[in-house]
């Protein structure tokens, strides 16, 4: 199992927060992430130390900064999401829907299924929304 598939919502939400709110010269502090998240500064830190267990986030004196490969996950995790989003517009439903359901299915699809998926929409440049999606990687849309 790939490790965006092994993430929670809550999860990549966490991710998303500590990549808002750090600075080049200062991590994400606990209560920032906590009110990002509209949490208690307990349940951030468990999102963060799960997140920390995959090597994705890694903290120092109270400070949560992306490591590379967080910030590679979550750029996985947004050509996910916006492949589906341009999945769902394809089948006719409205830009303002098509995010709600791509957040409803796009941590379970696996990276060979979104470079599948890229290949039948044409290879999109964008979703629906104008954000652009990287581009496909061969390797991964092989059986």
């Amino acid at each position: 199992m790939e490790t965006l598939q092994r993430l929670s919502r809550r999860q990549v939400d966490a991710l998303r927060a500590v990549r808002r709110l750090q600075t080049s010269d200062r991590g994400a502090s606990l209560n920032a992430v906590a009110g990002s998240l509209r949490v208690r500064p307990p349940s951030a830190l468990d999102h963060l130390t799960a997140l920390e267990g995959h090597g994705l986030v890694a903290r120092h004196r109270g400070k949560s900064r992306l490591t590379e490969r967080g910030e590679a996950c979550l750029a996985e995790y947004e050509r996910h999401h916006r492949v589906a989003e341009n999945l769902f517009q394809s089948l006719g439903m409205p830009p303002e829907d098509t995010c709600t359901a791509a957040r409803e299915v796009d941590l379970a699809l696996s990276h060979r299924t979104v470079e599948q998926l890229c290949l039948a929409q044409g290879h999109p440049s964008e979703c629906p929304h104008g954000a652009p999606i990287l581009p496909c990687r061969p390797d991964r849309a092989r059986s």
